[in-house]
């Protein structure tokens, strides 16, 4: 059966998740955006940057996160003497670790629902004396919301197998940071935990896969209520 420890490391890896996700979304529909309809300079750089995390070790990613956010960071050091905001060792670090980490997918999969949107209603709807706003709100984001369904699912079961980046950043501290795959690294670092690190593995797995699905099952029903193919 499955112990206290492994149902904490469940829920830290759920809240965790769910939590980087939501504070994602804004500056990944921004990113997008941006990406995806502006043209200015910088903007390979700002391509480059977004997307760094998919190419970059996640433990180089955590070293830097601790560089510039931990207590002896310039922003670390500011959030911490002005606003008592400690990220570093905390389940706050393993939100921004998790939220960095996934960021990139949720940017891509937005990016790439909103340049598929049809630019020639959105004309129409200008034509017809809708502002920007009005068509963004009643033509773009409806078209481009299996993106964003997708981005978000796929970000979700991203944060929820992050390990490098959380480790290094926000350690492996129990009830703290201590997320599922941390509980996996640690039982298998410790004298008899093999039946521990194997129920934890089938239970990430199931998260993974089930998550995983729920996007192609979401992405369908958002498309059929759209009327897309």
């Amino acid at each position: 059966m499955p112990t206290s420890v492994e149902y904490d490391a469940l829920w830290l890896s759920l809240k965790v998740a769910t939590t980087a996700t939501v504070f994602s979304l804004p500056l990944a529909m921004l990113a997008a955006w941006l990406l995806a309809r502006t043209s200015f300079w910088g903007r390979t750089a700002l391509d480059a940057v977004v997307h760094a995390p998919l190419v970059l070790p996640p433990v180089v990613v955590g070293y830097l996160l601790l560089i510039g956010l931990g207590t002896r960071g310039s922003l670390g050091l500011w959030l911490d003497q002005t606003f008592g905001i400690r990220l570093v060792f905390t389940t706050g670090g393993a939100v921004v670790a998790a939220a960095v980490m996934s960021f990139p997918l949720m940017v891509r999969a937005i990016r790439l629902s909103l340049e598929a949107v049809d630019s020639g209603l959105e004309w129409a709807a200008r034509t017809l004396g809708a502002t920007r706003l009005d068509v963004f709100f009643s033509v773009t984001l409806p078209l481009m919301l299996p993106g964003i369904v997708s981005g978000c699912i796929v970000a979700f079961a991203s944060s929820l197998g992050e390990f490098g980046a959380t480790i290094t950043f926000a350690s492996n501290i129990e009830g703290e940071t201590r997320t599922l795959p941390l509980a996996i690294y640690t039982a298998i670092q410790t004298p008899d935990g093999d039946r521990m690190a194997l129920r934890l593995v089938m239970l990430s797995l199931t998260l993974a896969v089930g998550a995983l699905a729920l996007a192609e099952v979401a992405d369908r029903r958002v498309r059929r209520m759209l009327g897309r193919p």
